[in-house]
């Protein structure tokens, strides 16, 4: 009897990844404060000279890969997401920011990842902040392929980046065709016209699942996986909204600063005062949010960002969309 295969997880194909480049390039350089995965033993143990384990010393780590890439090497830096954004921010900023240096942050964990953690592993606020940064690049997979090409861009070609890979196994959501989505920023996953869906990470699964019941209901939603959070072309994405009626983001951040803010930010200056903007609304979790403990689904369903609430959202969208173009048929010529 055949057994169904687990997907990988995004840290073990980003690690494997970076492993082979390893092997052929002695320039390149792994800092880690976590020891948490299997593949970090065996970059340990097969390439000593290039693994350093800078224990929970997360500021420290910056600072040596600062030295390193200023010394040519190319440097790749892990650690949990809370850890390796808040924890050493101001490091970021003035060591690596201040001189755009090509060193790649890889947070695991991102979100609500580490769900029955509580706060002090959350990261509600990581889009915001990194993106913030000068000269950053951010990077957003949604599945391990994905985020396996995403690390072997970043050996062919150092930048100053960060990647969020989600803790979970996640199904495959491309099957060819992510380099377009990789050069775009993001992935029309599933076309539709009514509203567009726009998540990333595990948050795009959910979005798959919603707009599954929407169709089912009759109204044809698209899913937007946004790949890169930073920089966002908002010309293609202006004219790849122009075939839906309204636009619906949703994710794990605070709305302050996160994607959405980000998607419509984009918008509005490819926009540049001319007006013709699509309906936008926004779903994720609200400043003042309650800080418990559960499962990711549970805190989905308690923030309203679970697959019922974006149906939800998206329906009323689509609905008032609906009666602003029969009211505008109404009124007299």
């Amino acid at each position: 009897m055949d057994m169904m295969v687990k997907p990988q997880l995004m840290r073990d194909a980003v690690i494997e990844t970076i492993i082979e480049a390893a092997a052929k390039d002695r320039d390149i350089l792994f800092i880690s404060a976590d020891l948490g995965a299997a593949a970090l033993d065996g970059f340990r143990r097969d390439f000593p000279d290039q693994f350093i384990h800078a224990g929970i010393a997360e500021q420290n780590m910056v600072d040596l890969a600062s030295g390193l890439a200023l010394s040519g090497k190319k440097v790749f830096l892990y650690a949990m997401a809370p850890f390796i954004t808040a924890r050493c921010y101001e490091q970021v900023k003035c060591v690596i920011a201040s001189m755009n240096l090509p060193v790649t942050l890889i947070a695991v964990g991102v979100g609500l990842g580490y769900d029955h953690a509580t706060l002090t592993h959350f990261t509600p606020e990581d889009i915001a902040c990194m993106r913030a940064l000068n000269g950053i690049e951010v990077l957003t997979p949604s599945d391990a392929p994905s985020a396996a090409a995403i690390a072997r861009a970043c050996i062919d070609d150092p930048k100053f980046r960060y990647i969020r890979l989600e803790r979970q196994p996640l199904a495959s959501l491309y099957h060819g065709g992510f380099d377009t989505a990789l050069e775009d920023g993001f992935g029309h996953l599933t076309a539709g016209s009514r509203v567009a869906i726009v998540a990333c990470g595990y948050l795009t699964h959910k979005a798959l699942a919603a707009a599954d019941e929407l169709r089912d209901a009759g109204i044809e939603a698209g899913v937007v996986d946004l790949v890169r959070a930073k920089p966002l072309d908002g010309n293609k994405l202006t004219d790849l909204f122009a075939g839906y009626d309204a636009v619906l983001t949703v994710e794990e951040q605070l709305l302050e600063g996160g994607m959405g803010s980000a998607v419509a930010e984009a918008l509005i200056d490819a926009a540049d005062g001319r007006g013709g903007l699509p309906p936008i609304k926004r779903l994720g979790l609200r400043d003042g949010f309650e800080v418990v403990n559960g499962s990711r689904d549970e805190l989905h369903r308690l923030y309203g960002i679970g697959t019922p609430d974006i149906a939800a959202a998206a329906r009323d969208l689509a609905e008032a969309q609906s009666a602003e173009a029969q009211s505008a048929k109404a009124q007299p010529a």
